[in-house]
C-alpha cells in the first residue's frame, strides 16, 4: 500500500462529485444511482494500491487465469472469477482485513476455480496447479500457502467433509464468502441454470425431490448428477446465507437469499399456470 492513496482517493472523489453534478441536472435519476454507489464505494475504503512487481503479478495471474478457463460454461467463466475478485476486495476492506493480506486475498479470487474438481474431475487438481503457477512466479511462500489453504478449503463440498475443521484465516474468510455470494441472488440463479442447462439438467420435476443435503460430506456427494435444476436451491443455494462467515458477508446475503425466495415463488406460480 503506498502514499499515493489519500491523493488518488480524492482525485477520484473529485472526478465523481463533477460528474454527479452533470448528471443531476440531465438525468436526476441516474445521479441518485450513482450517489449512493459513490457513498458505497467511501464507507469501504479505497480500492488497493500494489507495487510495480505485485501488480505485474496480479496481471500475469489474470491472464493464466482467463487461458485456464476459456470455453468453460458461464456459470465458472472468466466474469465469474472477476464478480468474485471484486467482492473479496470489497469484504476484506469492510472486514478491515491487514494490508499485508489483500494480494493473498486477490490471487486466491483469481486463482480459486482452476482445474475445480466440477470439470477436471480431480479433488487436487486445483491446489496443484495453483501451487505450479504461483511457484513458478517466485511468490512468497506465505502468499503460495495462504492462496493454497483457500483453493483446498473454498468449496462447500470440501467445508463439508472437513471433520474438526482447522483454523478459519481471515483470507479464506472473505474469499468464500465473496464465492457464495456470487451463488446466490439473481446471479447466482442465472448461473445455477446456466450450469444445469450446460449438463441437461430439467428445470424441474414435481416428481422428484430435493434430497436433504447440507450437513454431511456423505449426503452431499450421494445427490445424482441428473437432478432437476430447481432442486440445487434447496440441497444447496438456500443454506448459504447461513454459511457466511464474516458480518459484511452475511449482511449482503441476507438480500440475495430473500430474492432467491421470492423468485421460487413467482416460479412455481408460473409453473402452475396461476400467474
Amino acid at each position: 500500500m503506498r502514499s499515493v492513496l489519500p491523493a488518488i482517493a480524492a482525485a477520484g472523489a473529485l472526478l465523481r462529485a463533477v460528474t454527479i453534478v452533470g448528471l443531476r441536472r440531465a438525468r436526476p435519476r441516474l445521479a441518485r444511482g450513482v450517489l449512493a454507489k459513490f457513498r458505497r464505494a467511501l464507507a469501504t475504503g479505497p480500492a488497493v494500491v500494489y507495487g510495480a512487481e505485485d501488480a505485474a503479478l496480479v496481471r500475469r495471474t489474470e491472464a493464466f487465469v482467463r487461458e485456464e478457463m476459456a470455453g468453460q460454461d458461464g456459470s465458472h467463466d472468466w466474469f465469474h472469477i472477476e464478480r468474485v475478485r471484486n467482492l473479496a476486495l470489497k469484504l476484506a476492506r469492510m472486514e478491515k482485513l491487514a494490508s499485508a493480506d489483500t494480494l493473498t486475498v486477490e490471487l486466491a479470487a483469481l486463482l480459486h476455480d482452476i482445474k475445480d474438481w466440477k470439470y477436471s474431475g480431480s479433488e487436487s487438481a486445483g491446489s496443484e496447479a495453483v501451487r505450479e503457477f504461483l511457484e513458478s512466479e517466485r511468490c512468497a511462500p506465505s502468499v503460495v500457502e495462504g492462496v493454497v489453504d483457500v483453493v483446498e478449503r473454498i468449496g462447500y463440498k470440501s467445508e463439508l467433509g472437513a471433520g474438526a475443521e482447522p483454523k478459519l484465516t481471515p483470507v479464506l474468510a472473505v474469499v468464500q464468502d465473496a464465492d457464495r455470494l456470487d451463488a446466490i441472488g439473481a446471479i447466482g440463479i442465472a448461473r445455477t441454470f446456466t450450469y444445469g442447462g450446460a449438463r441437461n439438467r430439467a428445470l424441474y420435476d414435481p416428481a422428484k425431490k430435493p434430497h436433504e443435503l447440507g450437513t454431511t460430506y456423505e449426503a452431499y456427494t450421494k445427490k445424482g448428477k441428473n437432478e432437476p435444476t430447481v432442486n440445487h436451491f434447496y440441497e444447496k443455494l438456500l443454506l448459504l446465507k447461513d454459511k457466511m462467515k464474516t458480518d459484511s458477508g452475511r449482511q449482503l446475503a441476507k438480500g440475495r437469499h430473500e430474492y432467491m425466495e421470492s423468485y421460487l415463488e413467482r416460479f412455481y406460480a408460473e409453473w402452475d399456470g396461476e400467474a
